[in-house]
């Protein structure tokens, strides 16, 4: 009886064995042929039916807030789901990236995308390394003021294995020196006793980049000064100091001295260098300031005049630049972007296809249609709509504003040196 009921034990031990590995294996097997199944359903729905993959349609892009070390950029991208059901079983992902001059400054993702039927919007919110913005800085500058922004953006499903790619190119190009460019002369007088002004005079400024490099961007400029007195007079030095919303992105003394023969003109050369590792805190000012920078360089020279050496404010030769920036081209007023304007408005504007605008205000202003408008009081405004320059022109003041529309769009105010001059300055 013992040994049966041995027998009896044993078998009854590897029965249950088998019936669980059966039992597992079956589990197993069936899962995996449940997901197979559901594999090939869909590729079949895919291939026969016309299941789709959601694709994007546009991308609007806009700053959400800046910190001392952050920008953060909420991407509205537009989505399409061709199904007739939401794409959550499609195991859908969103990848998206802004890079300037081939610098990637933000990248941003969203997995476990839920998308309705039909058309919808997907919001994507990425954060731009404060830090890039010199790398990017010096980059602009040795492209010659030219910037191409990408901005890349895909949909892909992991189910499916299929990825829905969409991009954006924006060339962008600026002149920030041409207005240090200028043939007005000027007086340089002392404000001293028995110092019969003007002590001298400048009959041209000239100014062009130097030779960039990751620390700091020199600006090199030529003051062509005419001696009237019967007597030489030296000059020691030269100060500077450069403003950006007024935080300090530059200042120094140039001490090459020159000596200005009586009679004659001399060319005085001066080197001023932006530092560009203080870039990145003006670009917070810059955007808390709605994209707009109010630029100012100083200058301060000493002569030595009748045997005393003084310090003279070169008050008139202070260069002041409004620089707005509309990186996106979705600011008020804008007539660049990354979509057409609506035509179904009230009536005051209108929008084609290549993101041009066009309007007419009151009867006031006439607009054709290559951008030309011509308004009442003599101002001539040309713009363009892909990120070009635009040109206004006074009739009263002589004031001429170059608006480039684009990531750095200057804007020479009336203080501006004037900008017709050619430039004679040779490094």
């Amino acid at each position: 009886m013992e040994d049966g009921g041995a027998v009896i034990d044993e078998s009854s031990s590897d029965g249950g064995g088998t019936v669980t590995g059966l039992l597992f294996g079956s589990k197993l097997r069936i899962a995996g042929s449940v997901l197979l199944s559901l594999v090939v359903l869909v590729g079949v729905l895919v291939a026969v039916v016309g299941v789709g993959v959601p694709s994007v349609t546009g991308v609007d892009n806009e700053f959400g807030g800046v910190n001392e070390s952050t920008t953060v950029i909420v991407s509205d991208l537009g989505v399409n789901n061709p199904n007739p059901v939401g794409s959550s079983f499609l195991d859908v992902s969103a990848d998206y990236e802004i890079s300037m001059n081939g610098i990637s400054m933000a990248t941003g993702s969203k997995q476990n995308i839920e998308t309705p039927p039909g058309n919808s919007s997907l919001e994507l919110r990425t954060k731009l390394d404060n830090e890039k913005i010199p790398s990017w800085w010096a980059s602009h500058i040795r492209n010659g003021e030219q910037t191409q922004v990408d901005i890349a953006a895909s949909l892909d499903s992991g189910l499916v294995g299929r990825s829905f790619p969409v991009s954006q190119q924006q060339s962008i190009q600026t002149d920030m020196l041409s207005s240090f460019n200028s043939t007005e002369t000027r007086e340089i007088n002392a404000n001293r006793p028995l110092v019969s002004d003007p002590v001298l005079y400048v009959n041209e400024t000239a100014g062009q980049w130097g030779n960039v490099t990751n620390e700091t961007t020199p600006i090199v400029l030529g003051f062509y000064i005419y001696n009237p007195k019967s007597y030489p007079i030296p000059v020691s030095e030269i100060d500077y100091d450069i403003y950006m919303n007024n935080i300090t992105v530059g200042n120094g003394t140039n001490t090459q001295e020159y000596v200005l023969q009586p009679g004659e003109v001399t060319k005085v050369r001066t080197v001023t260098h932006i530092q560009n590792d203080r870039l990145d805190e003006w670009w917070v000012s810059h955007i808390e300031n709605d994209q707009v920078t109010k630029l100012r360089i100083e200058f301060d020279a000493t002569f030595e005049v009748s045997g005393s050496e003084i310090t003279v404010p070169l008050d008139k030769f202070t260069h002041r630049e409004t620089i707005e920036t509309d990186l996106f081209g979705n600011k008020e007023g804008s007539t660049t972007g990354n979509e057409s304007t609506d035509d179904g408005g009230s009536g005051d504007g209108s929008g084609t296809s290549d993101g041009t605008a066009t309007t007419t205000d009151d009867g006031d202003d006439t607009t054709t249609s290559d951008g030309t408008t011509t308004t009442t009081d003599g101002t001539t405004t040309t713009t363009t709509s892909d990120g070009g320059s635009g040109t206004t022109t006074d009739d009263d003041s002589g004031t001429t504003t170059t608006d480039d529309g684009g990531i750095l769009a200057i804007g020479v105010t009336g203080d501006s040196l004037n900008a017709n001059a050619v430039s004679r300055m040779h490094t």
